[in-house]
């Protein structure tokens, strides 16, 4: 990728994007096309498509996404399987007509089977059922990973799909009602320590565990991959270690100084049992996260203080 090359980062306000816009810049890439939802709505064909002729990017980094927690996901599921179709469709079509140099399709580790081996493989992606919770949105990104995967076979396209594992990081969404686990915790610890409340109540059972990532890990990873991965199938992109929700219930509690007690409502889902991702091809690459958890965790919540009220 020449430094000077056009750039468009799609859904660059959002955590994923705008870590990937921040890593693009640190690099010297001076030439990024970025547009917010206003400007320009990816769910209008007729919006993407005078957008791609007009501005010709060479390379795509397909960010742009309607994502959430498990309740967001179970609640709005057409809303997720809708918006995530009709994003991603649009965005690669356009790119192909276009002569995109290269696009970079996000997947997710939550696609892959409720029951699948762990740590996760990528071939075993369509081996099995998916959790009920997030079907919709899986959905939505397998077809995302088989339209790529189908355009390079059809038309010689040249995309490539990434499958990345949790994420969290600064410009995560923390409202309680669509964020990720991770993000709901911290908020919900942080206003817990300075209301002085007693308990703070967590989802499920606290025995599910889950791989985390910090999204400039994934930045990285993504900008890594670009320049040099070229296979048609998926590649997963994590850490390689888990953690459970109530381990890291406890690591939030500490981080953020609240002295309470955490109680879990069993009433409430618990989502897949395991997600932990196979990163042995990631690393046969070359590339491995350099973000440690606590030390992620703790300069999000910094960010999230800084940016939401101490």
């Amino acid at each position: 990728m020449e430094k000077d090359a056009r750039i468009y980062v799609a859904g660059h306000r959002g955590l994923v994007g705008s870590a990937i816009v921040r890593r693009l810049r640190a690099e010297g890439f001076t030439n990024l096309l970025l547009r917010t939802r206003a400007e320009l709505d990816l769910t209008r064909q007729t919006e993407v498509e005078a957008f791609f002729a007009a501005e010709r990017p060479a390379y795509v980094f397909l960010a742009a996404a309607k994502v959430g927690g498990i309740l967001a996901n179970d609640t709005y599921g057409g809303d997720f399987i809708r918006d995530n179709l009709l994003i991603q469709t649009h965005v690669i079509e356009a790119a192909r007509q276009t002569d995109v140099q290269k696009l970079l399709f996000l997947g997710s580790s939550c696609i892959y089977p409720k029951f699948a081996p762990q740590p996760m493989p990528e071939n075993c992606l369509l081996t099995g059922i998916l959790e009920p919770t997030n079907e919709p949105y899986a959905v939505a990104k397998i077809a995302g990973l088989t339209m790529v995967k189908a355009y390079r076979k059809q038309y010689g396209f040249n995309g490539i799909s990434l499958m990345p594992t949790n994420l969290y990081g600064p410009g995560d969404n923390f409202d309680l009602t669509s964020s990720h686990v991770l993000a709901a915790l911290l908020r919900k610890f942080h206003e817990a320590r300075l209301t002085s409340a007693p308990t703070v109540t967590v989802w499920g059972t606290g025995k599910p565990r889950r791989e985390f990532l910090h999204v400039d890990d994934l930045a990285d990873a993504a900008l890594f991959l670009m320049q040099r991965y070229e296979s048609e199938d998926p590649i997963n992109v994590g850490v390689g270690e888990d953690i459970s929700i109530g381990e890291l219930a406890m690591m939030i509690r500490d981080i953020v100084g609240y002295t309470g007690d955490i109680i879990y409502d069993t009433a409430k889902p618990d989502g897949t049992p395991r997600k932990l991702l196979d990163v042995s091809r990631l690393h046969a690459l070359g590339w491995q996260a350099r973000i440690g958890l606590r030390e992620g965790i703790a300069a999000t919540y910094a960010w999230y203080c800084a940016h939401h009220g101490g």
